[in-house]
């Protein structure tokens, strides 16, 4: 993968592909269980992005899936008008490309109109830059690190 690959995004309808293999292997282990919890969640039906508003995207470069992003209605907000980004993850090998930008675009894409409020919570400093450098502000609350204010469509 280069820097000049083609970035493709699109809604994800099955998680349990075998595809999303490689994505759960990575990020365990780097000790991560994002994506399997998204994998799990989305096979137990416990989140399986259903509910109004509420979507997965994968970004394929050279036609291989290297990323994934989730949107729910926040489940610790109590107010179905705000978003929660969930289960953003991107291969190494695809990472300085412009995918986890790409994702996010289709997230905040996805939650306007809908959403007047994004939230998300993470831990990973890179993650952190990568969201304030979309828009997004820190913020400290209960399962809450990051905020962004939608536009009124």
């Amino acid at each position: 993968m280069n820097g000049l690959a083609e970035i493709r995004c699109e809604r994800l309808r099955d998680l349990g592909a075998p595809e999303l293999a490689l994505l759960v292997a990575e990020s365990e282990q780097a000790g991560l269980s994002l994506v399997r919890k998204l994998v799990d969640e989305w096979r137990d039906g416990s989140n399986a992005f259903h509910r109004p508003g509420e979507a997965v995207f994968g970004a394929r470069v050279d036609g291989r899936l290297v990323g994934v992003c989730g949107l729910n209605v926040d489940p610790y907000a109590g107010d179905d008008r705000i978003g929660r980004v969930r289960h953003l993850y991107v291969l190494n090998a695809a990472r300085r490309l412009g995918v986890g930008r790409a994702l996010m675009a289709e997230i905040v894409g996805a939650a306007r109109g809908r959403f007047g409020t994004l939230r998300l919570s993470t831990s990973n400093p890179a993650a952190a830059r990568l969201y304030e450098s979309l828009g997004f502000l820190p913020m400290t609350a209960d399962h809450c690190t990051h905020l962004m204010t939608l536009p009124r469509a």
